[in-house]
């Protein structure tokens, strides 16, 4: 049989459509079949009527940046410079622990009373609170009327006029007795009353010399025959812990000043500063005093222990801790290996930091109600400012005062050979601890092992990542991190376009 030409091609539609007919009704009868026929129509591909010219740049996909050039203005604006970038090397490390503190006065040092020696009238006050004052200055002039010091400088003055008058006696009788006019006897009984003024004399200036005055000092009453009347008061010596300091005394003002002047007319081991008005100032090699308190003005009547001023010594103070109990045997650790403490004291724009402390003792009782383990640090204060007023009044202020608060770092574990970096020379990026190493103007991305971190400082494992003599960025790594991303990043090519 012949088939027409023109049958062919309506027989292929005929057999499409009944092809697509089986498929919908197999996609009515089974779910699977039909989800496999939605996503095969979703996915297939459209033919775009105009190609862009950016499409190729869009799916084009970007490597990772393992370096990143900066410039010397990005150096300078990130702070690297020859004091930031570090040079690799092994150090000691200690792991430390923060502990509050509070900076107090040394008990019985920082704080000096200075009372009246004997009953008298304050004449002259030479020196006024706050001003700085070194040892020896004088400080106070008092016109004596201490009943028991006036008592046995003229009890010593009576004894010293007749023994004088006895002794005359007696030379007299010893010449009388030569020419056989006059007995023995006589002569002896006389002897006896010389020897017996003698010993009372003897026992007189001993007690002069109980009241506070020198050998000089009683020997000038014996020459002078005068009471010593003018007391002088100075600033006394912190480190001078001697029993027999003898009083500036002497007959008046005048001398008593010419005394204080002369450190050999006391007897003094330590040298002793006074000026001749009483409101000089000079330079003494001993502690700096500053007069926190008068307690006494002129013209007023003391009695002898009564306070006149207070001095404070503030060139040596001392930390105080407060540390919990369960942290003695940390503290007993630290202070038995002598390892150094640092004292963070909080400023204005960064904490300033002061090395090279050490544990002084530790409380031997724990606060009852805080529960508080005290501990102490000795502290040297230094001088931030030393003026001298046109009337010759001295102002020192020092860089710490009792009363301010910081914190210690306590070390508490010592690691040796270790590479230690500042907490700021390592970024994290994800998983991942990076510090950035200089070749060039290149900065190089180098992961590393970090073993223990704070808020200061890093230890990084030896383990081939750095080697001694590479040098890294010692801060701002977050920040060459940052600037490494946005390099890495890629552009939107269809930034700026509207298609």
């Amino acid at each position: 049989m012949t088939t027409h030409p023109a049958t062919a091609p309506r027989r292929s539609h005929l057999y499409r459509l009944l092809f697509t007919s089986s498929l919908v009704f197999l996609s009515l009868l089974i779910p699977g079949v039909r989800q496999r026929l939605l996503v095969a129509v979703s996915s297939a591909p459209e033919t775009p009527p105009a190609a862009d010219s950016h499409d190729a740049a869009a799916h084009r996909t970007t490597t990772a940046v393992e370096a990143i050039a900066l410039s010397t203005a990005a150096q300078a604006n990130l702070g690297l410079n020859s004091a930031t970038l570090l040079t690799i090397n092994r150090s000691d490390y200690f792991r430390s622990i923060r502990i509050p503190g509070v900076v107090v006065d040394r008990p019985g040092r920082t704080q000096i009373h200075v009372s009246a020696p004997l009953t008298g009238v304050i004449t002259h006050v030479h020196s006024l609170p706050g001003e700085a004052v070194t040892p020896g200055t004088l400080l106070f002039e008092i016109r004596l009327t201490h009943e028991e010091l006036v008592t046995a400088q003229t009890d010593f003055l009576k004894t010293l006029g007749e023994l004088e008058v006895e002794q005359r006696e007696v030379t007299r009788l010893e010449q009388v007795a030569e020419s056989g006019a006059l007995s023995g006897r006589t002569l002896l009984e006389r002897r006896y009353s010389r020897d017996r003024l003698q010993a009372l004399l003897k026992a007189q200036r001993e007690a002069l010399r109980l009241h506070g005055l020198t050998d000089l000092q009683v020997d000038a009453i014996a020459t002078e025959r005068r009471l010593l009347r003018s007391l002088l008061v100075t600033a006394p010596e912190p480190d001078e812990h001697s029993h027999d300091e003898p009083l500036m005394l002497a007959t008046d003002s005048d001398s008593a000043r010419r005394m204080a002047s002369n450190p050999a007319e006391t007897q003094q081991e330590q040298p002793r500063q006074t000026a001749e008005n009483g409101n000089s100032s000079q330079q003494h090699s001993g502690h700096l005093l500053v007069i926190e308190q008068l307690a006494a003005s002129k013209g007023q009547a003391v009695r002898a222990g009564d306070p006149l001023c207070t001095l404070s010594d503030p060139e040596h103070l001392l930390i105080e801790g407060h540390a919990f109990a369960e942290d003695r045997e940390l503290l007993a650790t630290t202070a038995a290996e002598q390892w150094p403490i640092d004292a963070l004291f909080p400023g204005r724009n960064s904490d300033e930091q002061v090395s090279g402390l050490h544990i002084a003792r530790i409380a031997v009782e724990i606060d009852p109600q805080s529960r508080i383990l005290p501990f102490y640090i000795e502290l040297s204060n230094p001088r931030i400012r030393d003026l001298s007023g046109p009337n010759g009044q001295r102002t020192v202020e020092w860089k710490y005062l009792p009363g301010q608060r910081l914190q210690l770092s306590i070390p508490v574990e010592h690691w040796s050979d270790q590479f230690v970096v500042p907490a700021s020379a390592v970024a994290r990026d994800g998983a991942d601890r990076l510090v950035f190493r200089r070749n060039g103007r290149l900065f190089e991305r180098v992961p590393v092992h970090v073993l223990h971190e704070d808020t200061h400082s890093a230890v990084i494992a030896d383990d081939g990542s750095l080697f001694i003599g590479d040098v890294i960025a010692g801060k701002s790594a977050t920040q060459i991190l940052m600037a490494l991303r946005s390099k890495a990043a890629p552009v939107d090519p269809h930034a700026g376009h509207s298609h």
